[in-house]
């Protein structure tokens, strides 16, 4: 294939043309011939680089689709009196975030040159010189966009049903415009200090951390700001009674959680395939049918096996824990599994995806069970499933990723998995990725939390939590409804619900606390 490096001379080429009798007719035709195949040459590159970004962009529509998801799974996890506040947030993280990212943000992240911190060339800064002074263009923008505020909808389910507006606006374009951008810079930039695509190979124990898609750099950071959030502002009014049972405070809509659920494993066909950025790339010239486009498929095999595993473990570990079938446990459970993989769904084995998502599903309920005994309440789990299930991916990949996947992926001969005879430098950058994650964003978001605490701008009063804030700060509720579920609507307050059942055998029953 006639690649844009190639060369032609007129020069050369008339000398194989040409004949004793007419070398002025064969210097002619060459140079004809050499100005032809520039131009092919030419046109080559420029459909690679727009097939390309074609891919790209649409990888960025699958990603923005999961706002959608995130939205209707978030509204049925809440009481229906909160329905429109969720919904609001959702908006607000999408519209917030963007342009937040777009003043600081991208900047941050992938302002080049820069150092190993955070990304500082004045040119990113609200797109003034981009993508002029870059290799990318603005379909890349786009899409580390939708990945910043997938970061931030992550976070608004763990502190759902009780949080003022402005703190949601707050912490969303802190959390886009500053905290998620720099830990991106970290692990994805050219110049990041433990980034596995660092420009000058200087990599974190000769490998880099490999977080291809974002299981830390996504579903740890918006886990983890969640989990500051929710300890700071403590369970909802009737989440746990008096004697410090769990109550259920059930979500008011099975359906929109499973619709929301299909529109995120849609989505998430954008966000693991769509990372590799480009797809007209070829591996080995042997196999000219063997190329980033079957990686990228590969990609999508695993990220839906990982996922069908977790939720079908979940769905039978659930049925012996608790002796009911739930749809809702398999939901968590498989978008537990999606979280997992998406760190190295390029670098390993479909065999891998399985076991990966096996693990994963007693990952989730180990945290649920930790989390309910440390009264922790986070109304869509969201910490547990996207922190605690980040983190095992990391660790995963660390473990089972595969030689020949990193190095076509990341080029180079570098360390791999521990299980797959790669030696453990891989993991220990897995680790200190983990590490780091949960130290930075401690630092920042959980002061941010305390100080909206302290100025009375993080949590709503008691009245207006029981009452819902859809009526309260919204005007209004969503639609009709008769929340059953609803302990704080109760004549004797919300010392009354139903308690979840501890083993197998017992039976929900309304208990009244006195």
């Amino acid at each position: 294939m006639v690649t844009a490096t190639t060369t032609c001379s007129a020069v050369d080429l008339a000398a194989l043309l040409s004949s004793s009798s007419n070398s002025t007719s064969s210097l002619a035709a060459a140079t004809f011939l050499c100005s032809q195949i520039s131009n092919i040459s030419n046109k080559l590159s420029d459909t690679t680089f727009a097939v390309d970004n074609t891919y790209l962009l649409f990888s960025a529509y699958l990603v923005f689709a999961m706002q959608l998801g995130f939205a209707m799974l978030c509204a049925g996890s809440v009481r229906a009196k909160n329905t429109m506040n969720i919904m609001l947030t959702n908006v607000l993280d999408a519209a917030a975030g963007a342009i937040s990212y777009y003043l600081f943000g991208f900047a941050f992240a992938f302002g080049t040159p820069s150092n190993g911190f955070i990304g500082r060339h004045h040119s990113f800064f609200a797109l003034s010189s981009y993508p002029e002074r870059s290799g990318s263009d603005f379909s890349f923008f786009l899409y580390q966009w939708a990945f910043a505020i997938a970061a931030a909808g992550i976070t608004s389910g763990s502190i759902a049903e009780r949080t003022q507006f402005v703190a949601y606006l707050i912490y969303s374009t802190f959390l886009t415009g500053f905290v998620y951008p720099t830990v991106s810079h970290w692990f994805w930039s050219s110049d990041g200090w433990a980034s596995a695509s660092r420009s000058d190979n200087n990599l974190l124990f000769g490998s880099g951390a490999i977080d291809f898609a974002g299981s830390g750099v996504v579903h740890m950071v918006g886990g983890i700001a969640g989990l500051w959030g929710a300890l700071v502002e403590g369970p909802r009014i009737g989440r746990f009674d008096r004697s410090g049972r769990s109550v259920a405070l059930r979500g008011h809509s099975a359906s929109l959680v499973v619709l929301g659920t299909f529109l995120l494993w849609f989505g998430w066909y954008g966000f693991n395939p769509g990372s590799f950025l480009t797809i007209l790339k070829g591996y080995d010239k042997s196999r000219p049918y063997y190329g980033q486009w079957s990686a990228v498929g590969r990609t999508a095999v695993t990220t839906t096996l990982s996922g069908c595993t977790a939720a079908l473990t979940t769905l039978f570990s659930k049925r012996l824990l608790a002796g009911h079938w739930n749809v809702i446990d398999v939901c968590n459970g498989l978008l537990g599994g999606f979280a997992a993989i998406t760190s190295g769904c390029a670098v390993v084995e479909p065999w891998a995806a399985i076991v990966c998502g096996f693990v994963t599903s007693w990952v989730l309920i180990g945290f649920n069970l930790l989390a309910k005994k440390l009264k922790y309440d986070d109304p869509l789990e969201a910490a547990q499933l996207h922190g605690g299930c980040g983190a095992w991916g990391l660790i995963f990949t660390g473990l089972f990723a595969s030689k020949q996947y990193v190095n076509e992926v990341y080029s180079g001969d570098r360390p791999y998995g521990l299980l797959m005879g790669g030696g453990g430098k891989l993991l220990a950058a897995q680790i200190v990725q983990i590490i780091v994650i949960v130290g930075w964003v401690t630092v920042t978001m959980g002061p941010l939390f305390y100080g909206l605490h302290k100025m009375n701008l993080l949590r709503i009063s008691a009245e207006d939590e029981m009452a819902g804030m859809d009526m309260t700060r919204h005007g209004g509720f969503a639609y009709a409804y008769n929340d059953e579920d609803d302990v704080s609507t109760k004549p004797w307050g919300h010392m009354a619900g139903r308690v979840e059942p501890t083993s197998r055998s017992s039976t929900p029953t309304p208990t009244l606390t006195v």
